[in-house]
């Protein structure tokens, strides 16, 4: 499934695969890695509430502020599960992770298979990144929260993003 005009990048329109989701839906699987080299899929992660942002790539200042933002996050709420999904290989995250400490956020990448990206509508054609966004979920794999952000040059909803974790967390 093809989404044309669905983000843009400094207003120039671009073509992102897969659906868009939306809170109630279940969470698709998918296929990612670790700063192991290893496979994680949806059910390696179920069990927990979940925050997953979902950044075009850690060496741009927007990605880089929104994944600093949300390691901080994660220190609030250890009842929830907090992870940053891009297209960067794992040996990038795990180098951005050591010279920012961010030790409360888990890095996934893409890379391989790009199916984080067609199953939760972020994979963005002819580019080989992801659009920004974000997903909240239950401990039973439903969507809770999304956020598609239209312009990917754009940072996220923190505050809403904040409050869809307050209310999750309870």
């Amino acid at each position: 499934m093809e989404r044309k005009d669905a983000v843009t990048l400094k207003d120039k329109p671009l073509t992102v695969l897969g659906p868009e989701l939306k809170a109630g839906d279940k969470a698709p699987d998918f296929e990612l890695t670790d700063q192991r080299l290893s496979p994680v899929t949806l059910q390696d992660t179920s069990g927990r509430p979940r925050f997953f942002s979902v950044v075009p790539s850690l060496d741009t200042p927007i990605c880089d502020a929104q994944t600093k933002r949300f390691d901080e996050l994660a220190a609030k709420y250890p009842g929830m599960d907090f992870y940053t999904v891009s297209m960067d290989l794992p040996f990038a995250q795990k180098r951005w992770c050591t010279n920012f400490g961010a030790d409360h956020i888990k890095m996934l990448s893409d890379h391989r298979t790009g199916s984080f990206g067609m199953a939760y509508g972020t994979l963005i054609k002819d580019q080989r990144l992801e659009a920004r966004a974000i997903f909240i979920m239950d401990k039973d794999d439903v969507l809770q929260y999304v956020e598609y952000v239209k312009e990917i040059a754009y940072a996220a909803n923190y505050d809403r993003a904040i409050e869809a974790v307050q209310n999750l967390a309870g």
